[in-house]
C-alpha cells in the first residue's frame, strides 16, 4: 500500500499539478494537493515506525485513513473539476501518459522512512 500510494502521488504531481500549478486560476489549490502528498507521505513514515500490534499504531492508521480519504474527496470533487476547466485535449493525452510512465516508475523508487513524528514519540 505504501508504494502505490507513494507511486501515485509522486507522478500525479509530475503528470497534473505540475502542469496546473502555471495556471493563476488554479495554482492554490494544486499547491494544497501536493502539500497535502507530503502530509501523508509523513504520516505513512510514521506508521512504518511503529509497531503495528499498539493502540498508537491503530490511532495513527485512523488518521491516515481520515487524511487520505479527505484528500481524495478534495482532488475528485473540486480540485479535478476545476483543473479540467483550464486543461485542453492535448493537455490530457499527455499527462495520461506521463502518469501511466511515472507511476511505475516512481513506484519502483519510492521508499519507506520509518520516522516518527517528533510531536509525538510515544
Amino acid at each position: 500500500m505504501v508504494y502505490e500510494l507513494k507511486g501515485h502521488a509522486a507522478a500525479e504531481e509530475q503528470a497534473l499539478w505540475s502542469t496546473v500549478l502555471r495556471n493563476p486560476d488554479t495554482t492554490e489549490f494544486a499547491r494544497h494537493a501536493v502539500a497535502e502528498h507530503k502530509d501523508i507521505d509523513k504520516m505513512l513514515d510514521d506508521l512504518a515506525a511503529r509497531d503495528m500490534g499498539t493502540p498508537k499504531w491503530l490511532e495513527r492508521f485512523a488518521a491516515l485513513k481520515h487524511e487520505y480519504l479527505h484528500h481524495i474527496r478534495e482532488e475528485e470533487q473540486e480540485q479535478f473539476v476545476e483543473s479540467e476547466k483550464i486543461l485542453t485535449a492535448a493537455d490530457r493525452k499527455h499527462m495520461l501518459a506521463v502518469f501511466e510512465r511515472r507511476k511505475q516508475a516512481e513506484k519502483a523508487a519510492a521508499e519507506v522512512k520509518p520516522r516518527l513524528r517528533i510531536n509525538d514519540i510515544a
